[in-house]
């Protein structure tokens, strides 16, 4: 039985994840989970497969993504929820941020040939579904597979980051146009697994002020790597500032995930959940269950 009938943060194989959104969907299904958002990093090509799956599964999708986005020279990620998939705006930013992902793909590549790997980028595609969707995560999972490193947080410390081989520095969506682009296709943004951040304390309150003023909606307050700490300090930030809580397992798969669909905690019942607004359209979730989840 799942912790939480809500998980409004996953991957399927269309960004790097490892399963397939039906798969995701029914995997989320069994284990309890009625209300799920796949959120694929800058890319919707797979929900429309999602929803159809989440029908015969009977569970509701909320359509997402999670959009990549550059702050401060930090990268972050902002997920979108109950987002319109058909926008033109949502299309122009997605292929958009697909041929920054090609070329800084191909960089990687030549990077990591340098240092001594060559074929990387080939290697990287036999865990990918498209050129233009590649991630770190696949490049990791080629140096896993290749023996280089026994796991992926070993070549996370050995690759693909900051003065490792490996590592390209991309510029992303701004802040501001990652929001803008979510609420007009009438989502809410959402500052994706906040604690993970590589910020000071100073930084981190600059950038919560920040999202909350350019029409940021909610913080994921309760995620996978989240401490009972951070989960303490995001609830204050949520009331601080007048933003609602929102939940996410992030999980990419079986095999690497810290937590499984649904296994995360559900967060302070002071916070206002990211979705209160929905309630009227969901009259399968009942009162006892929405404060449940609380």
């Amino acid at each position: 039985m799942a912790l939480n009938i809500f998980d409004l943060h996953c991957h399927s194989w269309f960004s790097d994840g490892t399963l397939s959104p039906t798969d995701v969907v029914n995997r989320a299904a069994k284990n309890g989970v009625r209300f799920l958002s796949i959120t694929d990093h800058d890319t919707i090509e797979g929900l429309e497969e999602a929803e159809h799956a989440a029908h015969n599964a009977n569970i509701t999708l909320i359509p997402g993504i999670e959009l990549s986005v550059t702050w401060n020279n930090t990268t972050l990620h902002v997920v979108g929820l109950n987002i319109d998939r058909t926008t033109t705006i949502l299309k122009h930013a997605t292929a958009k941020i697909a041929q920054i992902r090609f070329e800084r793909a191909k960089a990687m590549a030549l990077d990591l040939e340098k240092a001594g790997i060559p074929n990387a980028f080939e290697g990287a595609m036999r865990f990918a579904r498209s050129e233009h969707l590649l991630t770190r995560t696949h490049f990791a999972r080629f140096l896993v597979d290749k023996g280089l490193c026994a796991n992926l947080s070993k070549v996370y410390k050995n690759y693909l980051k900051r003065g490792k081989p490996g590592y390209i520095k991309s510029t992303w969506l701004s802040l501001e146009d990652a929001i803008r682009i979510i609420k007009d296709s009438k989502g809410i943004a959402v500052l994706a697994h906040p604690g993970r951040y590589d910020l000071s304390s100073s930084a981190r309150k600059k950038l919560l002020n920040e999202f909350a003023e350019l029409g940021g909606g909610a913080l994921e307050v309760t995620t996978s790597n989240h401490t009972p700490e951070q989960t303490a300090y995001f609830t204050e930030n949520c009331l601080r500032l007048g933003l609602k809580a929102s939940c996410g397992s992030d999980f990419h798969s079986p095999d690497e995930s810290r937590i499984d669909l649904g296994g995360v905690i559900p967060f302070p019942s002071i916070l206002t959940p990211v979705w209160a607004e929905w309630l009227p359209y969901f009259p399968s979730l009942s009162s006892t269950e929405y404060t449940a989840q609380c």
